[in-house]
């Protein structure tokens, strides 16, 4: 029997010819990722169990994202712990105010994970790595200590979903749209334990950044990993990051899928996902006149540069409607330059909007924009749970940032005008 792209990678990775579905295996690993709240329980664990080091300094990396620049004394802690760990073990990628960057958007920039590669991370979004061709998955935070001292994890093998897309995007639809019909389609169980994989002559209408934002949002899904076949698009997004060499795995003709959907991208229409479940979706056209409180333009979903290039081609010259609070969150501190360089701040400040460093901050009601009760935002995050940005009595609806900008505009979801 054939296997997929992610079986491929982790019979590679377990030293075994094949692997099937169900099977448990220890697979080596090429990076295990934690940041400001996950590493600390990890190294908590990994000082309990009496490790003396760790497998490898440059394949472990500890990204200060969540509550940085520090939003108090307990998060100024954790971070202070995790700068004395990656002092201690003279961990090469450790990231903090300055150079960090929301830590997956980070990872990839810095060509820190290439197709092929195996990737744990103490943060269900892990997941995003699939966009390069990666297996990549969220781990709890004892995973990833085992994994930074031994450079192993264990794994059951997961089945998959085929996911064949065709068609082109429309204009200011993307990858954040597509991600967010599936989900509504699937549901956010639909993908259980299993791995979805992008295939199909419509990866030539997403850019890296839509398959990074589509990758991303498996896990929303239930999804084990979301990964996507290796072409053109990803060996020129790799080219120049990194010098390792790498393998890209193609799946079998006659690898077995638990399901097969075809999606014709040009039917794709802009999607919101209401509260309070990333399922609950509405095409722009269904949703009404829905008033908001805040707009947020920014996450490892959506705060790239192509992302921050939409909402300023939307709002620029124009004014943020009165009673909203706009904040776009650059994702990086490379894409927090780009952004200054080519003149997106002015346009966001000019238009009313407010900028922030590099955080990942009001995804999961962390700081830089808290709701109140009662409060509605349209977000470019990936999750919208009660009380996830704030308050539990809030909401939060999911969108594109073409989406949240033009609602910022008119301070009700809207769509883009023309």
């Amino acid at each position: 029997m054939g296997m997929t792209m992610t079986q491929k990678i982790l019979a590679k990775h377990a030293g075994l010819d094949s692997v099937a579905e169900g099977q448990l295996i220890r697979a080596k690993l090429d990076m295990v990722l934690g940041n400001d709240i996950t590493s600390p329980v990890a190294i908590n664990e990994f000082n309990k169990s009496g490790f003396s080091g760790v497998f490898d300094k440059s394949k472990i990396s500890l990204v200060m994202d969540h509550f940085t620049p520090n939003k108090d004394i307990k998060a100024a802690i954790q971070c202070q712990q995790c700068r004395n760990f990656a002092e201690k073990y003279d961990i090469v990628n450790f990231y903090d105010v300055g150079e960090v960057g929301v830590e997956h958007a980070l990872l990839p920039e810095k060509g820190l994970v290439v197709p092929g590669d195996c990737v744990i991370g103490a943060d269900s979004h892990t997941c995003t790595y699939g966009a390069l061709g990666a297996f990549s998955t969220g781990v709890g935070s004892t995973d990833m200590a085992a994994g930074m001292a031994t450079g192993e994890a264990w794994f059951k093998v997961p089945a998959a979903i085929k996911f064949n897309l065709t068609g082109k995007l429309n204009k200011w639809v993307s990858g954040k749209d597509v991600i967010l019909h599936i989900i509504g389609m699937i549901g956010v169980d639909g993908a259980l334990y299993q791995s979805m994989e992008f295939t199909g002559e419509g990866l030539k209408s997403l850019s890296m950044d839509d398959r990074l934002c589509m990758a991303n949002m498996a896990i929303e899904a239930g999804a084990k990993n979301g990964i996507f076949e290796v072409d053109e698009v990803t060996l020129d997004y790799v080219k120049g990051r990194t010098n390792r060499s790498f393998e890209t795995f193609k799946a079998d003709p006659d690898a077995k899928y638990s399901r097969v959907i075809d999606i014709d991208l040009s039917t794709v229409k802009s999607t919101v996902a209401f509260p309070h479940l990333p399922e609950n979706t509405k095409t722009i056209d269904e949703v009404g006149k829905v008033k908001i409180d805040q707009v947020v333009i920014g996450s490892c979903t959506n705060g790239r540069y192509s992302d921050l290039e939409i909402a300023a081609a939307v709002v620029k010259g124009k004014k943020v409607a009165k009673g909203v609070r706009a904040i776009v969150i650059p994702a990086t501190q490379q894409i927090y330059l780009d952004a200054l360089k080519n003149g997106l701040l002015q346009i966001f400040v000019e238009s009313g909007m407010v900028v922030s460093a590099p955080t990942c901050g009001p995804c999961l009601g962390g700081h830089m924009g808290i709701l109140a009760p009662g409060e509605r935002a349209v977000s470019t995050t990936n999750r919208n749970f009660v009380g996830r940005m704030g308050d539990t009595t809030s909401e939060v609806y999911l969108a594109s940032p073409a989406i949240a900008a033009a609602s910022a505009l008119t301070g009700y979801i809207s769509n883009v005008e023309e």
